[in-house]
């Protein structure tokens, strides 16, 4: 029995996480997701990715630890097509047994998105259908998963703590801590490739349709939903209402 599983009972979410947060206070990358792999969640934590910019280093690190461990991505038929290469690509160079690629249920697309247009009039819509909904179905079973997630990201990142409640979940971030300095090394260290369209300007990548260069001098997350004031898909709020 792990550590967690006595406690999962009786305590809330929250709880479970302020707990977690301080057994590990200090704690992040490698040795992090090697805790919470191995000795809290064996069995019942999933890595989700989107195979975007930075993607690869945290995935990299999951791999050292265990590559059966299951990575979802969110295959929401709107990515670009480098960055389906890219998937297949860092799948087998870091040899992660267990990716599984995860759609939209096609009634629920075709009832709201007939016309694969949705994102030009709900963008928050689309997200829930294409992303959080399949997101909420595949991580049925698993009691945590693993984001890539850093505080430099800005905005609603910038307070972002290592171990989080997320529902009935817990949420590890084990790379929130690091600059882009230190991930810009790290990939150099572990000789990963990076994203075919970080060459061409891009610093952030999400669907074809809402992703864009961010202008110079703009944050790296600029790019995504320019234009409006969404900067988040949903996936990383409280559970949204259905379609």
């Amino acid at each position: 029995m792990t550590r967690e599983t006595a406690k999962t009972s009786t305590d809330s979410t929250a709880q479970r996480a302020a707990r977690l947060a301080d057994r590990y206070v200090g704690i992040g990358g490698l040795a992090l997701l090697r805790a919470m792999i191995v000795e809290e969640f064996p069995g019942r934590i999933a890595v989700v990715s989107s195979f975007g910019a930075e993607s690869a280093l945290v995935l990299a690190l999951v791999a050292q630890v265990d590559p059966a461990t299951p990575v979802i991505f969110l295959e929401t038929g709107k990515h670009f097509d480098e960055t389906l290469a890219y998937r297949d690509e860092l799948t087998a160079r870091l040899g992660l047994c267990d990716v599984r690629v995860i759609r939209p249920e096609p009634s629920v697309v075709q009832a709201n998105d007939p016309h694969g247009d949705l994102w030009r009039r709900n963008g928050d819509l689309c997200c829930n259908l294409r992303k959080v909904l399949p997101l909420e179905r595949a991580l049925t079973g698993f009691s945590a998963w693993i984001t890539g997630r850093k505080r430099f990201h800005g905005g609603e990142r910038t307070a972002l703590p290592h171990i989080e409640a997320s529902g009935l979940r817990i949420k590890v971030n084990p790379l929130a801590g690091w600059s882009a300095d230190h991930m810009a090394a790290a990939f150099e260290v572990a000789n990963l490739p990076r994203h075919p369209l970080v060459e061409e300007g891009y610093t952030s990548i999400g669907c074809a349709p809402c992703t864009q260069r961010p202008a110079a001098g703009e944050a790296g997350r600029a790019g995504r939903w320019a234009g409006s004031a969404k900067t988040e898909c949903g996936i990383h709020w409280p559970a949204a209402s259905g379609c």
